[in-house]
């Protein structure tokens, strides 16, 4: 059974899809309802199926990781559940899949940190993992974003504070981005800087846990990344995000603080879900024209991962 709720959202968000690059009012006189947020699947936290990441089918399934489960799975927006996959445990040690993107062709892309399997792993439709790229040397990789134009992948190393670069041509690796900015904070630690990444606009965007805050990088002509600026801070725990529309509106996780915020151009941010509508240490939001995917981890609360829909109300 559904446990539906209401919220509201930000009367002046633009919905998905719609072309638009206007600017959000940073003055909010008016609200519209998030309708029917609803918990649509509930996953077994005793068999450690706790959602990190996620990316959308063309039909409206999610495809979610299973972090400490090393398992892929796709989730029916009815809220059935089956799994695609699961990595290959490695020889010794613990073993956890974070990141996922999807291709035009249906294949999935994945973070996995399992010692020496440490990387990208590919599952084709229908097909087993593979690994297309190896990071033995990365910390704990984490966000995975998909530059589609130039068959590039970023993927987020949490405790370094790094962004890795893989070419999906060559399965060549390199470091691209660094510096104070991503790094975890030194007085208020979780371990976590660099997190949740996404391709948008000509830039790399980037969420720091640690740090509260939301920061762009453009990608240079020649590949290079440019100097990290902050377009937001204040956002406790901030885990993945997602852009609504064809501007810079951003839907955040904010994990432990078990919310999502939405986050206007300018900075300013609004909390529009909570666990009064079901999330239990939020990890990655998505959208997909007015229905808003969040998928909840619990790893905290220890209680309830799962997986929760709303729609935009426009």
């Amino acid at each position: 059974m559904f446990r539906h709720r209401r919220t509201t959202l930000l009367g002046a968000i633009a919905v998905a899809g719609l072309a638009t690059t206007q600017a959000i009012a940073p003055a909010f006189a008016s609200t519209a309802p998030l309708s029917q947020a609803q918990e649509v699947a509930h996953f077994d936290i005793t068999t450690l199926q706790q959602p990190e990441n996620i990316t959308l089918e063309p039909n409206g399934a999610a495809d979610v990781t299973f972090n400490r489960a090393r398992q892929i799975a796709r989730v029916t927006p009815d809220g059935k559940t089956s799994i695609l996959a699961t990595l290959p445990a490695p020889a010794s040690g613990t073993a956890t899949v974070s990141g996922i993107v999807r291709a035009a062709d249906g294949t999935l892309y994945v973070n996995y940190n399992a010692g020496s399997l440490s990387g990208v792993w590919r599952i084709r439709p229908g097909g087993t993992p593979e690994q297309v790229a190896a990071l033995p040397d990365v910390k704990v990789v984490n966000g995975l974003a998909l530059d589609k134009r130039h068959d590039t992948l970023y993927a987020t190393d949490s405790t370094t504070g790094t962004v890795w670069k893989v070419s999906l041509r060559s399965g060549a690796t390199s470091l691209w981005a660094g510096g104070e900015a991503l790094q975890p904070s030194a007085t208020h630690s979780s371990g976590f800087g660099a997190n949740g990444i996404k391709v948008h606009d000509g830039a790399v965007w980037v969420s720091n846990t640690d740090k509260g805050t939301l920061l762009r990088i453009p990608i240079g002509a020649d590949g290079t990344a440019g100097a990290v600026t902050t377009q937001a801070q204040g956002l406790t725990s901030i885990d993945d995000f997602t852009f609504v529309g064809q501007g810079d509106t951003v839907l955040a996780a904010q994990n432990f603080a078990n919310s999502v915020a939405l986050v206007n151009p300018d900075g300013t941010h609004q909390t529009v879900l909570t666990a009064q509508d079901g999330l239990s240490n939020p990890t990655s939001v998505a959208v997909r024209g007015k229905t808003v995917y969040v998928t909840s981890g619990a790893y905290f609360t220890h209680n309830d991962p799962n997986l929760l829909l709303a729609r935009i109300a426009h």
